[in-house]
């Protein structure tokens, strides 16, 4: 079984902020404890959604780079391939 450990974690804040969040875990009915919990676990939850968000939107650039190289080609493959059926009718040949 995997016990979880704690460690400790003591930091300064300014005067403005402990004001701020001493007045929301009163009207919460909370802590500041629970509230620092809260408030590093919403980060990181945040973070994540940023990071998977840009993540997507690099490969979709790349993937658009790589799908517009595929369509030229598709596109100059299709316009050889109609150059050679035209010229074929032309001669006779199709």
């Amino acid at each position: 079984m995997h016990k979880k450990s704690k460690e400790k974690i003591v930091f300064t804040l300014p005067d403005s902020l402990v004001s701020e969040v001493d007045h929301i875990v009163e009207m919460e009915n909370s802590n500041r404890e629970d509230f620092a919990k809260a408030a590093f676990q919403f980060y990181i939850t945040q973070k994540r959604k940023i990071d998977i968000k840009e993540s997507m939107i690099k490969g979709y650039k790349e993937m658009g780079q790589i799908n517009l190289s595929l369509a030229e080609l598709g596109m100059t493959n299709e316009v050889s391939s109609e150059d050679c059926i035209e010229g074929k009718i032309a001669q006779g040949e199709y």
